[in-house]
């Protein structure tokens, strides 16, 4: 029953040894202990500072890699513009080049084909000229065998023509 109902002797040392323990504590321990606690807590404001600004800059970066973005869409936007506008341009210089050379391959075809029309025709003339001589030949000598007649017909071709 002695430690239900200490001596009164017993309860003083106690609180002696309390006591100092609590000087020891408070002159040794305790500044350490607030100052590492201090210490502490400007570490995690500081920390908390850090994370602050750096999801500031992670928003800011966020901004301008939006910006970079969409700067770099305008630019593949006109990269594709001027793509398809140079592609028209091809293809509309490849027709005009390809209507140039069909009419110019008409116009070659044209004149080929007036060019050996008039031959032909030159040649149609020269043959029929050839055939009327050879005729016109053949109905003389045939008229003019006879020298009476062949004399006849010579004074008459004179007396038509006029040598004026």
């Amino acid at each position: 029953m002695s430690l239900i109902n200490p001596g009164f002797g017993l309860v003083i040392w106690m609180t002696l040894a309390f006591g100092i323990l609590l000087y020891v504590l408070a002159k040794y321990a305790w500044p350490a202990i607030i100052s590492s606690l201090k210490e502490r807590e400007k570490s995690i404001e500081d920390a908390l500072l850090s994370a602050e600004k750096a999801r500031e800059e992670m928003e800011k970066m966020k901004l301008g890699n939006e910006e970079l973005i969409r700067e770099a869409q305008d630019e593949r936007d006109n990269i594709l513009k001027e793509a398809r506008a140079l592609k028209e341009k091809f293809i509309n210089d490849a027709k005009e080049k390809a209507q140039v050379t069909a009419d110019s391959i008409v116009e070659n075809a044209r004149e080929s084909i007036e060019s050996e029309k008039k031959a032909a025709m030159v040649e149609i003339k020269n043959i029929i000229t050839t055939y009327s001589i050879d005729i016109a030949e053949k109905i003389l000598r045939e008229e003019l065998k006879d020298k009476k007649k062949q004399k006849a017909y010579v004074e008459k071709l004179l007396s038509e023509t006029s040598l004026n």
